[in-house]
């Protein structure tokens, strides 16, 4: 027996994925005994946010995670088939019928039970996968905490957003660490710097920018300052209200940095650091934010350098219960301390609904591997699921944030192949693509012929 928590996407996706291989799946689900702040119903894998799943268009990172759900048998991707909506380019489902679909397919499983009621502590001793998401009861959580450590349970999500760096103008910005101080003695920063006049007009887009709205009670708190968890990590719209040096004392310091080519130091600098494992990508240092997507696309052009810039990810700060991962992970998604655990869907480090299925449907893969006796091996870095489990496995835990599926998240092309597409993004992107279907070809036949 594999114990399930969590009735969600990746729970529900790794319940099925266990009764498919013949082994029986008890699957928890706390609704609705207990309410979230964020559902508004009992349903197995309510959507909550949005009814998008994202770009279903061939050769995009979205595309390709869904392409090797698809081909893995993932439940929730036959669910969404099921009750797609016109949505153009994205996979866009009716939420009822995509939620009915997977309780339907859940129920009718004699190999699934499906048991309503609050875990609060880990089964002892039991094949157990955690996947109570983001809103995970504060019974659970704490039991959680206490056993993984006061480093290893995060309870909100400070979210930076990510450019792509090769949309940086590198003619604007300069490579430096402050002081000139770095582990290595290298460069480990890109800095934009502004002179006062940029400053001030983009002090003023950040204070005239229209937020996100709340999802749920607490985010609502945030967004008002009025959670003191924040106090060492606040938006910078919250910062800025607090007057109009603030950013400038805070996160845009420009002490330490001296911009070469003018020989002074700027008025106010981003500091932008590159992703350990994010191919290609850089961190916009401190600058957490509640924004609308569209508005930071507009604010952050603004800042020098940025003026092209792709975002991979946008800035975020929401309630989100995960546990960190290349602290306590290993890339199967078990518990390095207790490997009977696995641990899927948000409450890994996993950002987006999609995101949710591949985790769950490698956890419950990788359950039943371990309950025949055998050892679980993760999927091929090539692949998108691959590189989805590398990060959580891997990234670094000083500074570990969720993520969703991205090109920078797979391992670079080499040099030849790069030189030869430099100018074809599209074209890169899809060889890609046919490198991680090379790859999941490769997985597959050796997962039947193991079986």
């Amino acid at each position: 027996m594999i114990h399930i928590l969590g009735g969600g996407l990746a729970g529900c996706e790794a319940a099925w994925q266990v009764a498919r291989a013949g082994h029986r799946a008890v699957l928890y689900e706390m609704r609705p005994v207990r309410q979230t702040p964020a559902h508004k119903s009992g349903n197995l894998a309510e959507l909550v946010c949005s009814n998008s799943l994202k770009s279903d268009a061939r050769d995009t990172a979205s595309w390709l995670l869904k392409q090797e759900l698809r081909r893995l048998g993932s439940l929730a991707m036959s669910a969404a088939e099921a009750s797609r909506v016109p949505g153009g380019h994205a996979l866009t489902v009716d939420r009822e019928v995509f939620s009915r679909e997977i309780e339907k397919a859940t129920e009718a499983e004699p190999l699934i039970e499906v048991r309503r009621e609050e875990v609060s502590t880990l089964p002892e001793g039991e094949i157990t996968i955690v996947a109570t998401g983001p809103l995970t009861s504060e019974a659970l959580a704490a039991d959680i905490g206490r056993r993984t450590g006061s480093d290893g349970l995060f309870f909100y999500d400070s979210i930076s957003p990510i450019v792509d760096a090769e949309t940086i103008d590198h003619a604007k910005v300069f490579a430096a660490s402050r002081y000139g101080k770095s582990l290595d003695g290298g460069d480990d920063y890109l800095n934009c710097p502004f002179t006062k006049e940029e400053y001030e007009r983009f002090l003023d887009a950040l204070m005239g920018a229209e937020s996100a709205t709340a999802h749920i009670p607490d985010d609502a708190a945030l967004q008002k300052g009025n959670a003191a968890f924040f106090e060492a990590c606040l938006p910078i719209e919250e910062l800025a209200r607090r007057g109009r040096d603030t950013l400038r004392f805070g996160p845009m310091k420009p002490v330490g940095l001296e911009d070469p080519r003018t020989g002074r130091r700027p008025y106010a600098v981003v500091q932008l650091r590159q992703e350990s494992l994010r191919a290609g990508s850089h961190n916009l240092v401190g600058f957490q934010n509640y924004m609308r997507f569209p508005e930071q696309k507009r604010v952050f052009r603004m800042i020098p350098g940025l003026e092209n810039a792709e975002f991979l990810r946008y800035g975020q700060i929401h309630r989100n219960t995960f546990v960190n991962g290349p602290e306590l992970l290993a890339c199967t998604l078990q518990w390095k301390a207790e490997p009977r655990i696995f641990f899927a869907g948000q409450i890994s480090g996993v950002e987006g609904y999609v995101e949710s299925m591949a985790t769950g449907l490698i956890a419950g893969r990788h359950a039943v591997t371990l309950a025949r006796g055998e050892t679980p091996e993760a999927p091929p870095r090539a692949t998108a699921i691959g590189s989805l489990c590398a990060y959580i496995a891997g990234a670094d835990p000083r500074h570990y944030q969720p993520a969703n599926i991205s090109f920078d998240l797979l391992p670079p092309l080499d040099d030849e192949t790069r030189k030869r597409f430099r100018h074809d993004k599209r074209a890169r992107h899809a060889e890609v693509c046919r490198r991680a279907e090379v790859a999941l070809d490769q997985y597959l036949g050796a997962y039947v012929r193991a079986r």
